[in-house]
């Protein structure tokens, strides 16, 4: 058998005013993925677990995100966090704050014929 990839599930987050990375890029996976239920594991004859999903959050700042965290948005089977530059970070007109934008993918991988 070999993994094949079932799903791509994309969603941006924002902290609006905490120039916190890990909190939008958290808030990214969880816009991509409490927009889906995913029977295809199940449909399969395969448990939710076995989903293997590879999480690609994009930021401007990467090293400011606690991937730990974000893995634990995960629901059901196993994965990875990898954090790419990309995103948005917006500053606010006082030049004291800014809104950070983060984007995800949550890519879904079975292990099937």
């Amino acid at each position: 058998m070999a993994l094949k990839r079932i799903v791509l599930e994309i969603g941006m987050g924002t902290d609006i005013r905490g120039i916190d990375y890990t909190k939008a890029a958290v808030r990214a996976l969880r816009d991509a993925l409490w927009h889906n239920s995913l029977g295809v594991a199940n449909a399969l004859g395969m448990d939710t677990d076995a989903m293997q999903v590879e999480v690609l959050i994009g930021v401007p700042k990467p090293d400011q995100v606690d991937t730990a965290q974000v893995l634990a948005v995960l629901p059901h089977g196993t994965g990875t966090v990898k954090v790419v530059e990309g995103g948005m970070e917006i500053p606010n007109d006082e030049g004291t704050g800014a809104t950070v934008i983060a984007s995800a993918a949550a890519i879904v991988r079975l292990d099937i014929a």
